[in-house]
């Protein structure tokens, strides 16, 4: 039986020396050291010994035992120490490699003239507001003056959710004219960005998704000069001094006199071109003084009060801005020409 511990020892710190991995070594200790294993079936004979041998023999099982075991702990902390450094070795960073640009992100074009048309008017004592997209009938042409049977309340020309066409995705910021006047008194100056949404077919300066920017303000003895001097104003601080303006009399249900304003094409200088379908100038906004009637349904005196307002189209404000020859550019995401700014 010592001759056969002593092979069993010999043979076990062989193989654990040649061991090449964590696995390798556990099949080891399972085949030596394991309730099936060799050193156990040798114990298994030790009720054949006499009891003056027993002791003897069960001392030097434990002290195979015990240098298997450490021989066994030993080898893993050598696989263990190989393996990280082979790790190290293999995840070595060359810090003097130079490192990859962070690409930081840019804000979209109609963002900057917004923010831009904002600085101008909080500069002149203007509040900004901001309301719903989805709308009542009785705020989006009610309490505008557009009574039923208006064209714009058509069903071919406004996004409705119901029968009764009371519910609709706004088609106009104007909305937020009369919910000004209902939470404010006089004098009110205020501007209201946000998306509108009418059927019109895509094209260079159509979309059924816009934005527009809603400006208003009410006091004693406004007058359609204060309106056309604040707009002139706005556009020379947008796109520069001495910006071609032309004011259009027009017809607004919630103005009296009503106007359009248009800006000179910036793709052809006035000549005519696929930009302004051949006209020379685009329309940036409609305007006018506010219908006695609208301050009347807000509970506002006409007498005492006056006021103007005017409804902006962002994304053409952008095209102008930027020069941008398609209003399908804003929304295409198209990195490449987003990039630019």
């Amino acid at each position: 039986m010592k001759e056969q511990l002593a092979k069993i020892q010999a043979e076990a710190l062989s193989a654990i020396a040649q061991a090449a991995s964590p696995a390798a070594l556990e099949e080891l200790r399972v085949r030596c050291l394991g309730k099936k294993g060799e050193l156990t079936a040798i114990l298994k004979q030790m009720g054949r010994l006499s009891p003056q041998e027993r002791p003897a023999m069960g001392q030097l099982a434990n002290d195979v035992r015990a240098a298997i075991e450490e021989a066994l702990e030993r080898a893993k902390k050598d696989l263990h120490a190989k393996a990280l450094e082979a790790r190290l070795q293999a995840e070595t960073v060359d810090v003097t490699i130079p490192g990859r640009a962070v690409e930081t992100g840019r804000r979209h074009p109609m963002y900057i003239a917004l923010d831009e048309i904002k600085d101008i008017f909080v500069g002149m004592g203007f509040d900004i507001l901001d309301g719903p997209e989805v709308e009542l009938a009785e705020y989006n042409f009610d309490r505008l003056n557009a009574e039923e049977g208006h064209p714009s309340r058509d069903w071919s020309d406004t996004f409705y959710f119901d029968a009764d066409s009371r519910v609709m995705l706004r088609s106009q910021t104007s909305p937020m004219q009369v919910r000004a006047m209902d939470s404010r008194k006089p004098p009110i100056r205020i501007i209201a960005p946000g998306r509108v949404y009418r059927k019109d077919e895509v094209d260079a300066t159509h979309s059924p998704m816009f934005h527009q920017v809603e400006g208003m303000v009410i006091d004693k003895g406004v007058t359609m000069a204060d309106l056309k001097g604040t707009l002139n104003m706005m556009v020379e601080q947008l796109y520069g001094k001495g910006t071609v303006t032309r004011f259009r009399p027009h017809h607004f249900p919630f103005t009296e006199p009503s106007c359009e304003m248009d800006v000179q094409c910036h793709k052809c200088g006035g000549a005519g071109c696929a930009t302004c379908k051949g006209e020379g100038w685009i329309e940036l906004l409609g305007a006018g003084m506010i219908h006695p009637r609208v301050l009347e349904m807000a509970g506002i005196d006409p007498e005492v009060w006056s006021g103007w307002a005017f409804g902006m189209g962002l994304e053409r404000t952008a095209m102008r801005r930027f020069r941008i020859a398609d209003l399908r550019l804003i929304f295409e995401n198209d990195m490449r020409f987003l990039e630019q700014f």
